[in-house]
């Protein structure tokens, strides 16, 4: 089982460098799931029971100039490592002006994901930073766990409004009330709700637009034999809508809701080689 990898292009550095931080702001430990052609980051939460759920995919080939993978066997070339991602944002902070990362899994005391950075140097030595994170490596029978999670039978889908907009209104609702309901429909519209004894407070967003997705069966289709005034919504947890919206740092080209009626808000961010799925349970 062996794996390395270089960066040497300061673009990609630096848009690596944001999706692990993104990632960090979301979870302490996550599964980083390795293949020949993408990583993931994955938290493979029980929506079920009020865990939140997260699977961020990206294509190796736009942020490396050298891959190296092999898995633990020929017919299953994967590695999966359970990660703190905190550890690896910080690493890449002090890799930020390096001439090249390299990242490969070693065994010292434990394994490891080793990143080495060549900072730029005055003199013909180079100086090389080097930080050893340590990581779990998961056995092949645990794997099924942490595989993609199945688009949810949403109700509605709905672009989202400008994210900063977004979060500004929900910075100002967390001090009101724990729970938001989010809502919309298939006109276009979506409401962000708190209702408590004291206080109630709706911000209204329109001509959002519903994405158009394909009846191929690549992906859900959406609900046409709705009504497209009727309203879906979701009430969940301010905090986790919060942390979500106030860790991103992917600049996604396109951002969308799917709702499924009073059980699962499921965020998706998309950017040209980057994706993010994100679900939080509804809440009674």
């Amino acid at each position: 089982m062996k794996f390395r990898a270089k960066i040497i292009d300061v673009g990609c550095l630096n848009h690596f460098t944001r999706v692990v931080n993104t990632v960090s702001r979301l979870t302490k430990a996550c599964v980083l799931r390795l293949t020949c052609d993408h990583l993931y980051f994955v938290l493979s939460g029980r929506v079920a029971t009020g865990g939140v759920g997260m699977w961020c995919e990206l294509s190796q080939g736009n942020f490396f100039d050298e891959f190296q993978l092999e898995g633990v066997s020929a017919d299953a070339n994967e590695i999966f490592l359970e990660v703190a991602p905190e550890n690896l944002s910080r690493a890449l902070k002090t890799a930020q002006n390096a001439k090249s990362v390299k990242i490969k899994l070693t065994k010292k005391s434990c394994p490891c994901l080793t990143l080495a950075a060549e900072l730029p140097s005055l003199s013909s030595v180079s100086r090389v930073v080097t930080h050893d994170i340590p990581v779990d490596v998961i056995p092949r029978r645990l794997w099924h766990d942490f595989r993609e999670p199945q688009m949810p039978d949403f109700d509605v889908s709905i672009y989202l409004p400008p994210l900063k907009t977004m979060k500004s209104v929900v910075d100002r609702m967390k001090n009101l009330s724990n729970y938001l309901v989010l809502e919309a429909n298939l006109n276009g519209e979506m409401n962000l709700k708190i209702d408590t004894d004291l206080v109630s407070v709706t911000t209204h967003f329109k001509e959002l637009g519903n994405p158009p997705w394909g009846d191929d069966g690549s992906q859900s289709s959406s609900p046409t034999h709705r009504d497209p005034d009727l309203m879906t919504e979701a009430r969940v947890d301010i905090r986790k809508l919060q942390q979500f919206l106030t860790g991103q740092q992917v600049n996604p080209s396109r951002a969308m809701c799917n709702i499924v009626h009073r059980r699962i808000l499921h965020l998706i961010f998309l950017h040209e080689d980057v994706s993010l799925q994100y679900f939080i349970p509804a809440v009674a």
